[in-house]
């Protein structure tokens, strides 16, 4: 609720509390009197945006322009879809890297303190995988929006879109991806085939299923029994709660 709309609230209560009946013309009633008061704050009152009065609207913010909104309409698709006009090659990349990137993330990738690793030979299939861009991330152009949107980690969305490109452009050769002459682009980047490309599942394979309730032959709730659980057979960390302790009634 706006300020001047809570100060027109506080000052009719007010007239409705303090005018005097003795203050009403001859012949009119205190209530007539502290209803013409009421009406003369609300004439003065400025007039209510037609906005403030739409259903939903409490009082904050204003309806985006078309240029405010496309200002955070950023997104980019993994087909490529909202890529910018823009271009970066991996040598630009490496010194714009080397200024904004490489604080956190190390010279060649290799990760600073623990900041995350953007390249190296780990493979998931180890016992302690370590993810990096190379083996991990599945499309190119997923890896512009990110560092687009998210970097560098103190001032994110301030690199210009040449330089984002640039960047992307270097950690994929840092991989061994694209080749040191690579220049990434919105033609380009769409076309890098990662190595984990295919490793993610887009659609869950599981079948949907209907929970319908029993309608025959039903078993009767005092008829089941729980004849075991899980404790003591190495199915459950005991940290998950009460499932642990409980025994066969």
């Amino acid at each position: 609720m706006s300020n001047w709309v809570e100060s027109l609230i506080a000052a009719a209560f007010a007239a409705l509390l303090f005018i005097a009946p003795a203050a009403a013309a001859p012949g009119a009633s205190a209530e007539a009197s502290t209803s013409a008061a009421a009406r003369a704050l609300a004439a003065d009152a400025p007039a209510v945006p037609a906005e403030s009065r739409r259903v939903g609207y409490y009082g904050y913010g204003h309806v985006p322009s078309p240029q405010a909104i496309a200002g955070w309409s950023i997104a980019v698709r993994p087909d490529g879809q909202g890529l910018p006009p823009g271009q970066g090659g991996v040598a630009h990349g490496a010194d714009v890297y080397a200024q904004q990137c490489a604080a956190c993330h190390g010279t060649f990738g290799e990760g600073e303190a623990r900041y995350p690793k953007l390249a190296g030979n780990s493979k998931l299939t180890a016992d302690r995988p370590v993810k990096t861009v190379g083996n991990y991330w599945p499309y190119a152009t997923t890896l512009w929006d990110y560092i687009d949107r998210a970097m560098p980690f103190p001032s994110p969305h301030s690199l210009s879109v040449d330089d984002v490109y640039a960047i992307t452009a270097y950690i994929l050769n840092l991989n061994n991806i694209v080749p040191d002459n690579f220049i990434a682009d919105h033609n380009s980047l769409p076309k890098v085939k990662m190595p984990n490309r295919h490793g993610f599942i887009l659609r869950d394979p599981r079948p949907d299923t209907d929970d319908v309730a029993c309608m025959s032959r039903c078993l009767s709730p005092q008829a089941v029994r729980i004849v075991s659980t899980a404790e003591g057979k190495g199915l459950t960390p005991r940290t998950t709660g009460p499932l642990d302790e409980m025994a066969p009634k």
